[in-house]
């Protein structure tokens, strides 16, 4: 009878051997074998995605190029520089005719990008914050005290149709604005809402300037009180005038006598 020969014993629960150099260099072989986890956003862009990267600049380029108006920024604002807006209108047999803007629609646009968040475009105003100028005795009046106020600003209190403004404060324009750019909307405040007042042009606000040149501070209501309500800036329309019609300049009238126009009244101590 055939005896059988012996197995090995099993080396299982006898611990690690060192000596099995083959089985832990397979696993060793294995580890390497995997991949490392990918990351996001180290993949290479497509060449077709650089492609229309690529025309879209060239493109937009070539846009700004053509219609940026050379970066002027008096090309880009339509309230910035002199005003030289132009409109086209149709003549006989078809032909075009350039016309330029009116002062008073140049005001309208001025009021649009400076005074009507405060005055809004009804004129008027926030009730308790800013007052009106549709029917203000500050506007419709002789010229001269709206243009002190635009030129120069005005800090409350001050009363306006009956109603008192307590903190109404309007900032200085003289630094900001030109002169042609006051008189333009001064023309048009006091030709809308109902208001018909004499226009402004830019030689009575020039003449103002210079002669408030030494005035440092804002007017007060004392201050404007302290000028005949009927009072022209030098070389105004008569007081009542109606506004000039579109296109036309304000008709000069006789300057003002000494006492109806009194110098500029200085600020209260």
């Amino acid at each position: 009878m055939n005896e059988e020969t012996p197995k090995p014993p099993s080396r299982v629960g006898q611990g690690m051997d060192y000596g099995e150099q083959e089985d832990v260099q397979q696993v060793h072989a294995a580890i390497q074998r995997e991949k490392r986890e990918p990351r996001v956003g180290a993949e290479p862009l497509s060449i077709w995605l650089i492609a229309v990267y690529g025309l879209a600049v060239f493109f937009g380029g070539a846009y700004l190029g053509r219609y940026s108006g050379n970066f002027s920024g008096e090309a880009l604002d339509p309230y910035g520089g002199e005003p030289q807006a132009m409109t086209k209108a149709a003549g006989p047999q078809g032909a075009q005719q350039v016309t330029e803007l009116s002062p008073r629609d140049r005001g309208k646009k001025i009021f649009a990008a400076n005074c009507q968040t405060c005055h809004q475009a009804n004129g008027l105003g926030v009730a308790g914050q800013y007052p009106p100028l549709a029917g203000s005795e500050f506007t419709t009046g002789g010229s001269r005290r709206p243009g002190m106020i635009v030129l120069k600003g005005l800090q409350g209190p001050v009363t306006v149709k009956g109603q008192k403004f307590g903190s109404a404060v309007m900032q200085p324009w003289d630094k900001t604005l030109t002169d042609q750019k006051i008189a333009d909307v001064l023309t048009y405040e006091r030709s809308e809402w109902g208001n018909n007042a004499s226009a402004v042009t830019a030689e009575e606000i020039a003449a103002l300037r210079k002669e408030l040149a030494n005035h440092p501070e804002s007017f007060t209501e004392h201050d404007l009180m302290a000028v005949p309500a009927d009072a022209e800036l030098s070389g105004g329309a008569p007081a009542g005038a109606p506004p000039p019609k579109p296109g036309e300049q304000a008709k000069p009238g006789a300057p003002p006598q000494p006492q109806s126009s009194p110098a500029a009244p200085q600020s209260k101590p």
